[in-house]
């Protein structure tokens, strides 16, 4: 479906899949559980789902002639990491509005983790003292003129990467990668479970895996805490991406599932039952989740194999999106683990 897209390499190739054999016998055994590692998907600064979006929006940017990069995020922002990781490699500037989505008040928040690897590549970053919205931002549109008025050329990357008329695509080529990997080990997923936000890594999903029937097999679990605005946002990427590609077919309300049921307490602030989940699958399988995105899609994915959502003998694919960088900006929180 997306051969007449341009694409930039950005990423190693197509990630690994791994059987999550310990976490599956802790859970009772009944339900077969991998997880597929977009955490490991590229040396760039240390890589993750924004990637693969933004192997489809660089070459427009790089066509339209702009010289700087400009994108938005929290101050943890795995996103806006990634677009300055991105903008040192093909050599343009990178400029970041941070605004202060969470209520966490960790002495360093604000200097380790995320929005230290940004600084080190070289962004130029803006701390905004504006709370949390998926929405266009005002702040976003400030930076862009700003850009323009001191003679740059920006290329505007909405946060998340997703509302950009290319940010499904790259989801839409996680499916395929999938389809292929299932010939190769020689089974089908029955589920996919993915952290749900900004929304577009969930809507390329929901295209990519309507080509074979499995649209509503994709369980976005809500981390934003505004799951009406982001159900919305899902549907409406993922219409926009389906016709994009010519799925051949419209995608509705009812190809999106999202489980409002974990992004408690607030937008980017663990729950005790996210803060277990973590330290769960990493004591289980060496695997590192945070807090603000696989810490939930965790949670979520555990506590519904508990509740037997997932028949006997399904096999679920976790998609481990990536974000641990963000744990240093929470080390009061696991200060013992």
């Amino acid at each position: 479906m997306l051969e007449k897209f341009a694409r930039y390499p950005l990423t190693f190739g197509a990630t690994p899949i791994e059987k999550l054999s310990r976490l599956m016998e802790h859970l009772g055994g009944d339900v077969e559980l991998y997880a597929k590692r977009e955490d490991c998907n590229s040396g760039l600064a240390f890589g993750g789902n924004k990637l693969r979006k933004l192997e489809y929006i660089i070459p427009d940017a790089i066509a339209s002639g702009a010289d700087t990069l400009v994108s938005i995020g929290g101050v943890q922002s795995n996103h806006t990491r990634m677009v300055a990781a991105v903008a040192a490699k093909i050599g343009f500037k990178c400029r970041l509005v941070q605004e202060s989505w969470v209520p966490h008040e960790d002495a360093v928040y604000d200097r380790v983790g995320n929005i230290m690897l940004s600084r080190i590549m070289g962004a130029d970053v803006r701390v905004v003292d504006d709370g949390f919205d998926i929405g266009i931002r005002d702040s976003w549109k400030n930076a862009i003129a700003e850009v323009e008025a001191a003679g740059g050329k920006p290329y505007p990357i909405p946060a998340g990467a997703s509302v950009h008329k290319f940010g499904g695509l790259g989801y839409v080529g996680f499916a395929e990668e999938v389809r292929q990997q299932e010939a190769e080990l020689g089974f089908k997923f029955d589920y996919v479970v993915v952290c749900t936000v900004t929304g577009s890594t969930h809507a390329g999903m929901v295209v990519g895996f309507a080509a074979d029937g499995r649209a509503d097999k994709v369980i976005g679990i809500d981390a934003s805490c505004t799951p009406a605005q982001t159900r919305e946002q899902v549907l409406s990427i993922a219409q926009s991406t389906a016709e994009l590609v010519e799925l051949g077919r419209p995608i509705t309300a009812e190809d999106i599932v999202l489980n409002e049921d974990y992004a408690y307490p607030i937008y980017g602030v663990p729950s005790e039952e996210t803060k277990e989940a973590i330290r769960l699958v990493g004591r289980l399988e060496g695997m590192i989740t945070d807090p603000v995105y696989e810490g939930k899609s965790m949670q979520g994915m555990i506590d519904l194999v508990q509740k037997g959502y997932f028949p006997r003998g399904s096999k679920v694919l976790y998609a481990h999106l990536g974000g641990a960088p963000a744990l240093n900006g929470y080390g009061y929180t696991f200060r013992n683990g």
